[in-house]
């Protein structure tokens, strides 16, 4: 054999390692291939998770990321729904836990397994949910960023947290009820159930002399929306929540705030605290 030829056969298996090694189409679309259950795995001294607060439902835009109106995972095509808004269903809820956690959901955010998210194959993403555990009537909402279970007769994923309030992470799966929120509508339809009368939250601006910075939670077309939020807010100790109006040509937003805060550390914590109720990502402004 010469050593041309030899040159060429090492070169010809090292092609072959190569496109050995790639990642198929299925693993891109199951972030890397982690949706495989027996390997994930929950936390060995987990913390109380009993009172973990529901995702708070926003009408947010669905995200550029994870919303192809159809997609293959495993050799089978899946179809995304053009609007959460109607949406019900029932069927087998299972949960993903700590194999997942800190990595990208299907729509960027990044999956924590205490705060109380869920995969879907088919809801756009991101939209809100109330799961219902149809043996105890316990139920939970929550934010669906996320495409899965991509396993048979399985609804929904849940996050850890979601699985524990509903008392399913014990046998694994649990029969439950989905049901999509619309969140324009949420604050009317809360007030009109609500039979005697509540503490109104204000609608007050931040005082000009206020300085430090300021937590943006959201910006709300409706009033009502943002007293909403303000009035949940505001129940949480050491939590001071104010509304600012903002006009944008002929629209008006009502901008929700926390603060002010006047240090780094009071920052961080109040981020953590906001995400912890599900408001994610709060935009930090400077005394609006």
């Amino acid at each position: 054999m010469t050593k041309f030829t030899l040159k060429v056969i090492v070169a010809l298996f090292a092609l072959a390692l190569v496109g050995c090694s790639s990642t198929p189409t299925y693993d891109r679309e199951t972030a890397g291939g982690r949706y495989k259950v027996r390997k994930d795995f929950a936390p060995d001294n987990p913390p109380d998770v009993s009172n973990v607060a529901d995702a708070v439902p926003v009408d947010l835009p669905y995200s550029r990321g994870g919303n192809r109106s159809t997609y293959e995972v495993w050799g089978k095509s899946y179809n995304v729904l053009p609007s959460h808004i109607g949406y019900r269903a029932e069927g087998i809820a299972s949960w993903y836990g700590l194999k997942f956690h800190g990595h990208k959901t299907s729509n960027g955010e990044i999956y924590d397994i205490y705060k109380m998210s869920a995969a879907h194959k088919s809801l756009p993403i991101p939209s809100f949910a109330k799961v219902t555990n149809l043996d105890n009537g316990k139920s939970v909402v929550v934010r669906v960023n996320d495409r899965g279970p991509f396993h048979e007769n399985r609804l929904i994923d849940l996050s850890y947290s979601a699985a524990a309030r509903l008392e399913i992470l014990k046998q694994g799966t649990g029969r439950v009820r989905v049901e999509a929120i619309d969140a324009r509508n949420l604050a009317d339809t809360t007030e009109t159930v609500e039979k005697t009368p509540q503490p109104v939250a204000s609608l007050q601006q931040p005082k000009p002399d206020e300085t430090g910075a300021f937590l943006q939670v959201g910006s709300f077309g409706k009033e009502s929306s943002a007293l909403s939020v303000q009035r949940r807010l505001s129940a949480m100790d050491g939590v001071q929540a104010v509304i600012k109006r903002v006009r944008q040509g002929d629209a008006e937003f009502h901008r929700v705030l926390v603060g002010p805060l006047t240090d780094t550390l009071s920052i961080d914590s109040m981020v953590q605290s906001l995400e912890s109720m599900g408001y994610s990502s709060p935009l930090l402004i400077k005394s609006p």
